[in-house]
C-alpha cells in the first residue's frame, strides 16, 4: 500500500494551478508532475525545492507531516 508523502495537488489547488502550468514552469513532463500529484512518485529534494519557490511557499508546505 502507498502512503501519500507530498501534498502537491492541494497546494496546486489551493494556488489555482494546474498540473500543466507547473509541468510548463519546470521544464517537465506533465505525465511526470501527474505522477507526482497521485504520489505514485516522488520529486527529488532539488525538483521539491525549486517547485516550493515556484509556488511561493515553503518546502514543508509541500509534504505532508509525519507526526
Amino acid at each position: 500500500m502507498s502512503e501519500d508523502i507530498n501534498r502537491l495537488k492541494v497546494v496546486l489547488a489551493e494556488k489555482k494551478r494546474s498540473n500543466r502550468w507547473l509541468a510548463a514552469q519546470l521544464g517537465k513532463d506533465e505525465g511526470t508532475v501527474s505522477k507526482w500529484c497521485t504520489n505514485k512518485m516522488q520529486p527529488n529534494l532539488e525538483t521539491l525545492r525549486e517547485m516550493a519557490k515556484i509556488l511561493d511557499v515553503d518546502v514543508v508546505d509541500l509534504l505532508w507531516r509525519t507526526k
